[in-house]
């Protein structure tokens, strides 16, 4: 099947039954240019978990009134936990935050009390410090930001991440996100395309099993690639799968089914087909059938960490390197850790002259 995938060609596998799927697995094959899966080892910091979202899925957002919220870290608790995962060989820091959590009164007296303003200044001086005190590399993931603010975060960043989630106006309705106004994927859609209009590398994907209708995977993972195609600033796809977990709104909620996972992941590498764009597979959702997706063309295990849990999913703890590498290793894999930027971006095109002496100290040590 030409990589050129219609809407039409894109359906047709993500309805497909039987055999066709075996089919259009095969057609997968011609697109690995090697063996290699690639994870990235990194430390999980999330800053504040207070958002002005409330998505039916989440149990990541915590109430300010909750004695466990992590309201606002300190520069210190973050620096220490840089340090610990500098010394398990991580190389990524993934900051992530609740959205616009600094219009949350107990959010804007913690940065006060910090001496800040906003959180947007108090990010970029975290990632700043993570430049100067740490051999790690910032990747920033806090949903959505002005144009001028990913400017500002492009420079402490050597990579920047949003999920898309979904590109349709109706799931607005539903329980995912009825209750989260920075879901609109409007505004979701322009924050990813001021960053290829800023040459941000950047991560990206889809979530399916929230109350979403094969047309609207379809259309969605047509959206992220248009805007692939219009700035090549997209180094990864991810294909996320809705977890149930206890206490969450959506807690009686169905799962998309394994085959519904294949089909997308088939779709998602033959839609990507001739370009480098990655897809990826969270393997702490998919214990039990993490190797089948590299045999439709997954190459990307994404972020996994030795020394911080997926707070995002905090019911499912990453697999150990060890792991993943049998896992790898049994289905005719070599894994491979990559950084939190890709090779191709690694040039005065895309970063800094800093981030660039940073990322080339990194290759040196490896």
């Amino acid at each position: 099947m030409d990589s050129k995938l219609t809407k039409q060609d894109i359906l047709q596998i993500l309805n497909a039954t039987d055999s066709e799927i075996i089919k259009f697995m095969s057609q997968t094959v011609p697109y690995r240019e090697n063996n290699l899966i690639t994870y990235s080892k990194n430390v999980f910091i999330p800053l504040t978990e207070i958002c002005r979202n409330d998505c039916g899925y989440c149990n990541f957002k915590k109430n300010p009134d909750d004695p466990e919220a992590i309201i606002l870290k300190t520069k210190s608790e973050v620096l220490e936990s840089l340090k610990e995962a500098e010394q398990y060989g991580c190389k990524e820091a993934l900051f992530t935050f609740g959205e616009d959590a600094d219009e949350e009164p107990a959010v804007q007296e913690k940065l006060a009390e910090y001496g800040y303003e906003k959180m947007i200044d108090y990010i970029i001086d975290i990632c700043q410090m993570t430049l100067d005190e740490t051999s790690l590399l910032p990747h920033t993931n806090g949903g959505n930001f002005s144009y001028d603010d990913l400017k500002r975060l492009k420079e402490v960043n050597a990579s920047l991440g949003l999920m898309l989630e979904n590109s349709s106006n109706r799931l607005m309705q539903l329980p995912a996100h009825n209750k989260s106004p920075g879901k609109d994927p409007k505004l979701r859609l322009e924050t990813i395309s001021n960053a290829g209009k800023l040459k941000i590398p950047y991560t990206t994907g889809i979530l399916i099993g929230i109350g979403e209708t094969k047309e609207e995977v379809a259309d969605s993972l047509i959206a992220i690639k248009e805007l692939y195609d219009k700035y090549g600033h997209i180094q990864e796809v991810i294909i996320q799968n809705f977890t149930p977990i206890p206490g969450i709104e959506m807690e009686n909620w169905p799962e998309p089914s394994f085959l519904d996972m294949i089909r997308t992941v088939i779709a998602g590498t033959l839609l990507f087909g001739e370009t480098d764009v990655s897809i990826q597979v969270p393997p702490n959702l998919n214990n039990e059938t993490a190797q089948i997706f590299l045999l439709c063309g997954a190459d990307d295990w994404g972020g996994v960490s030795p020394v911080s849990p997926d707070y995002v999913n905090i019911t499912s703890p990453w697999p150990g390197i060890d792991e993943l590498e049998k896992l790898t290793v049994d289905a005719g894999f070599e894994l491979t850790e990559r950084l939190c930027i890709y090779e191709k971006y690694v040039n005065g095109e895309w970063l800094n002259d800093v981030l660039l002496e940073k990322i080339s100290t990194l290759f040196e040590h490896q």
